[in-house]
């Protein structure tokens, strides 16, 4: 992004305190990574009991952010970072606020409520890391609700006050029902950082 006035000096070497921190802290031990596992199963694993005809049901996300809540596909959420470490982008699009590393990658930190007109929110909480097999983006939220099964036929069309290209329909309790392919295709959130020599 030429002429966006982004430190990248600067934006790098946070980056590799970050990723010297990360390796002196260490992986999870066998037990720690057997619960976090164990964890992840169980929540995926809640709603299959569920009756459901065919064809009508997709297993979501909620989360919130920006006073908005939101569902996305659990299929395009890859993992949730509780306590995420982001290295901001002074002069970087609205929607980028900054970078982080997974597992040794550096991974774009994106915002919603600009692509929504709304301002960013002052609070941050878990991170959702989403991509379509593998990490692309990670999205900042307030908080992560539930996995849940969404029902196709209680759905509502989408408002339209809000762009219809990334929420393809609304709850009744005014939750917007995000597209995981319109999302992560989006050009606002496309972000080459090779051009500018980032790690």
């Amino acid at each position: 992004m030429p002429g966006s006035g982004i430190d990248w000096d600067a934006a790098r070497a946070r980056l590799a305190r970050l990723a010297a921190l990360t390796e002196a802290e260490g992986a999870l031990s066998p037990d720690e990574a057997r619960a976090v596992l164990d964890a992840r199963a169980h929540a995926l694993s809640r709603a299959s009991t569920a009756e459901a005809a065919p064809g009508t049901l997709r297993e979501v996300v909620h989360f919130r952010t920006a006073g908005q809540r939101y569902t996305l596909e659990s299929r395009f959420v890859l993992e949730v970072i509780r306590a995420p470490e982001v290295v901001p982008l002074p002069g970087a699009p609205p929607a980028l606020r900054g970078l982080t590393l997974l597992h040794g990658e550096v991974l774009p930190v994106v915002e919603l409520a600009p692509l929504f007109g709304r301002a960013p929110p002052d609070t941050t909480g878990p991170l959702l890391v989403i991509g379509a097999g593998r990490p692309e983006l990670g999205l900042r939220t307030e908080e992560v609700e539930e996995v849940t099964l969404l029902r196709g036929r209680t759905l509502l069309p989408p408002p339209a006050t809000v762009d219809t290209s990334l929420v393809s329909a609304a709850e009744e309790d005014g939750t917007l029902v995000l597209e995981g392919e319109a999302l992560l295709g989006d050009s606002r959130l496309v972000f080459d950082l090779s051009d500018e020599g980032a790690v």
